[in-house]
Formats: structure tokens, C-alpha cells, sequence
């Protein structure tokens, strides 16, 4: 696990210098998704998330929504449907769980973007909600104490609506220092302790820093990276849509 963390933040320093190095270059995690609705890349800030549409459903059933960046858009991918959401809708229907699974990934987003957006992501009969934030606060060293302030916001905005919530950490980047790394780290650790909610540690686990898994970027996942992303999160998700249709 800690090489494949290693691996992983060389790739997000290398994104990151690229970003720095040019005057027109892009951190690679805040680039665009072909298939998403977000604007041009690199225009998000600590304060300010990309100008987006709200994702639109096509059913009023029972509905998952994945909050997150790039990483959940599908950036790089031909298709919206080879992203980990529209992969995890497949696996619920195939369990019999009849959930429309809503891809609210906007490239370039932070937490605090994902905060903003929050309420009308949230629109409909939403069950579940996956939070994957935090991967563009790492590229930028935001605070973790910003990180932390703007979960337990998504978090509480969610369970106020009685939505369970499965909090998917990410990893900072090794440029901003050790001290940075450890405490970006236990942020979701954190969170998912003091609010009670199911926690993946690290979401990219057992794709990043595969280089058969990711694309050029050595950051964005494959088709096949994004179907190992939906197997990790797989059965967590199920226990917790099944476990809405009883309650």
C-alpha cells in the first residue's frame, strides 16, 4: 500500500510541476472531462469551482450521486459510461438494487467547490452520496483544516437530508512536506471517525501508480483502471443502497 502511495504522489508532483513550469500547462487532475459539463480546465480555485450545469437525472427512483473531480468525471475516457459511477449503477442493477447512479464529477473542483454545489447535486430521491474531494486541494497545499471544515459541511448538509454518506479518500502530493502529507491523510480518517460515516481510505488504491491502469498523465485512471475503482468501492455501496431500501 505505501509504494503504491509513493508511486501515486510522484505522479501528482510531476502533474504538479507541469502545472507550475508553463504558462499555459495544466495540473492534470483539474483537466476537463470530455464527456462532463465543465468549463475550461485549470479556472478553479480554493474559492471559486467551475462554472457547471446540475447534473440531470432521467428517472425520479432512488438515486447514488458520486461528488467529485476529475477523477469521477472521467477525464480522458471516451465515454462517460466507462467512469466509475456509471460502472457502479451497472453492478446495482445487476444486484437488484434499481438506483440511478448520477455522475456529479466536475474536473478541476476542490472541496469547497463541491460544498457549493452540494444542494442542487443532491436533487431528487438521493440515498447514498459518494464524496471523492480533496485530490485539487492536494495539488494546491490547501489547508487539510480547510479540507476537514468543507467534509463535515458536505457530511452534515447530507445527513440532515438522512443520506448516507461514503466518504473515498485521496493522497497529497509529497512536495508541500511530510508533516502536510500525514495530516492531508488523516483528514478522512478524521472525518469518517467523528461523523460516523463508511470510509475507503484511498480510493485509487491498487490502480495508482500501475501504469497499465492509467493513462499517459500517470494520474487518470483507464476504462480498466475505472473498473478496479467501482470493484473497490463495490461493496461498501451495496451494503449501504440495500440498506436504504429497508430502513
Amino acid at each position: 500500500m505505501e509504494r503504491v502511495r509513493v508511486a501515486f504522489a510522484a505522479a501528482l508532483v510531476a502533474g504538479a510541476c507541469v502545472a507550475g513550469c508553463g504558462s499555459s500547462a495544466e495540473a492534470p487532475v483539474e483537466k476537463a472531462a470530455p464527456a462532463s459539463n465543465a468549463s475550461a480546465p485549470g479556472k478553479a480555485s480554493a474559492d471559486k469551482s467551475p462554472d457547471v450545469v446540475a447534473p440531470v437525472a432521467s428517472s425520479s427512483g432512488p438515486r447514488v450521486v458520486c461528488l467529485g473531480d476529475s477523477l469521477t468525471a472521467g477525464y480522458g475516457l471516451p465515454s462517460a459510461d466507462e467512469a466509475y459511477p456509471a460502472l457502479l449503477e451497472r453492478k446495482l442493477r445487476d444486484a437488484g438494487l434499481d438506483f440511478e447512479v448520477i455522475n456529479a464529477g466536475v474536473s478541476g473542483d476542490t472541496s469547497a467547490g463541491g460544498l457549493r454545489r452540494l444542494d442542487w447535486s443532491l436533487q431528487g430521491d438521493v440515498r447514498v452520496l459518494l464524496v471523492a474531494l480533496g485530490g485539487n486541494d492536494g495539488l494546491r497545499g490547501l489547508a487539510p483544516t480547510e479540507l476537514k471544515a468543507n467534509l463535515y459541511a458536505i457530511i452534515d448538509k447530507a445527513e440532515a437530508r438522512h443520506i448516507k454518506v461514503l466518504l473515498l479518500g485521496m493522497e497529497a502530493p509529497p512536495n508541500f512536506g511530510d508533516r502536510y502529507t500525514r495530516d492531508f491523510r488523516a483528514v478522512y480518517r478524521d472525518v469518517a471517525s467523528e461523523r460516523h460515516v463508511a470510509l475507503i481510505p484511498f480510493f485509487l488504491n491498487g490502480v495508482a501508480g500501475i501504469a497499465t491502469l492509467n493513462q499517459a498523465d500517470g494520474i487518470h485512471p483507464t476504462a480498466e483502471g475505472q473498473r478496479h475503482i467501482a470493484d473497490t468501492i463495490w461493496p461498501q455501496l451495496k451494503v449501504l443502497a440495500a440498506s436504504t431500501m429497508t430502513s
